[in-house]
């Protein structure tokens, strides 16, 4: 494949892992760094990172997301909508004992917990070095020719489906497999009485935090920042509170720069939290700037899935209660090809 670029973003590592790389820094986990995480497994217990994936319930953090919607699939007589609950001896043969059912799910790979894609955000960046800007994404992969959509048969086989990246969908993150460390910073903790409220958190803060902890984060680290946000999405079962849910608990203060700095040097492969979204959003001056920096410099620069809306308040205690960190995390999305984000159950062993 011809280079897509003649100059990449400042800050950016486009063509560090290859100039068809669709990876980004998921290629740090590699088999010594699995090892590495396996040596931290010391009880074997497991804990399971996700929601249910009909939390948060409603529409009211992102109008654009839904619960999934289950229903059956059509009979062997192609009935649509009746394939469940299905008796066999009264529907296919009086010689049958079983009774069958088949579903078909309707599902936003956003809505629960999940992984956001490489493909997920990108920016306007002239890297043709023409002096215009044109949107692209991760290591130059375009908009209309890579990332297709909205547009009739975008994935080419008359499957209907009217939106597709052919490049840097998780299906590549999927195939590699996702099994590292992982590092959780317990910011809930330390916030206290005050962990329920809308505030940012910058590097000075949060490096007081991991100091208190011994928390370190090496190369290759998939990192959790555990904030208590998806404890509470718990608590309301599936009935929000409209008022609160799109501006409680922390975030990454992504307008401190030094932060964004540490997340490139610190090397991480993946970046984690319990809550929306990571970070907060910017809204700026009328200068061009992104509404979502740290979005922009994972996603579009350095090539970092993001992982959002993760549960992780039982491994939070448990790891407080052992005075632990670190542990096995195996978190591989839906082999699901062309998606910029994909639901998950990401399994913690410790």
């Amino acid at each position: 494949m011809a280079k897509r670029w003649k100059q990449r973003p400042e800050g950016s590592n486009w063509g560090d892992f290859g100039e068809d790389d669709e990876l980004g820094r998921i290629n740090l986990l590699t088999p010594d760094k699995v090892l590495q995480a396996a040596n931290e497994i010391q009880t074997g217990r497991t804990f399971s990172l996700s929601l249910p994936l009909d939390y948060p319930g409603g529409s009211s953090l992102n109008q654009r997301r839904y619960p999934p919607i289950i229903n059956p699939t059509e009979d062997l007589a192609y009935q649509a909508g009746t394939f469940y609950n299905v008796i066999a001896k009264d529907k296919i043969s009086p010689s049958f004992i079983d009774v069958w059912g088949d579903d078909v799910v309707t599902l936003w790979p956003q809505y629960s917990t999940q992984w956001d894609a490489l493909a997920h955000q990108g920016a306007l960046f002239d890297a043709d070095l023409d002096g215009v800007d044109e949107p692209v994404y991760y290591n130059g992969f375009r908009a209309g020719d890579d990332i297709v959509g909205p547009a009739t048969d975008a994935k080419g086989d008359d499957s209907g489906s009217t939106a597709f990246a052919r490049h840097l969908g998780l299906e590549h993150m999927a195939a590699h497999g996702v099994q590292g460390r992982g590092v959780l910073i317990d910011v809930a903790h330390h916030l206290g009485d005050t962990a329920h409220e809308w505030q940012p958190i910058n590097l000075v803060m949060l490096k007081e935090m991991m100091a208190a902890d011994n928390v370190v984060v090496e190369p290759g680290d998939m990192v959790i920042i555990h904030t208590g946000y998806a404890t509470k999405i718990v608590e309301w079962e599936k009935k929000p509170d409209a008022s609160r849910i799109q501006a409680m608990y922390s975030y990454l203060d992504a307008e401190d720069d030094s932060l964004l700095q540490w997340i490139t040097d610190t090397q991480m492969s993946a970046l984690i939290s319990d809550n929306y979204a990571v970070e907060g959003f910017v809204h700026g001056d009328e200068t061009p700037h992104t509404l979502l920096p740290i979005h922009n410099l994972c996603l579009f620069k350095l090539g970092i899935p993001l992982g959002e809306l993760w549960y992780t308040q039982e491994l939070a205690d448990w790891l407080r209660q052992n005075g632990r960190s670190r542990f096995l995390l195996t978190a591989p999305p839906l082999r699901l090809p062309g998606t910029m984000g994909s639901p998950l159950t990401p399994v913690a062993t410790v």
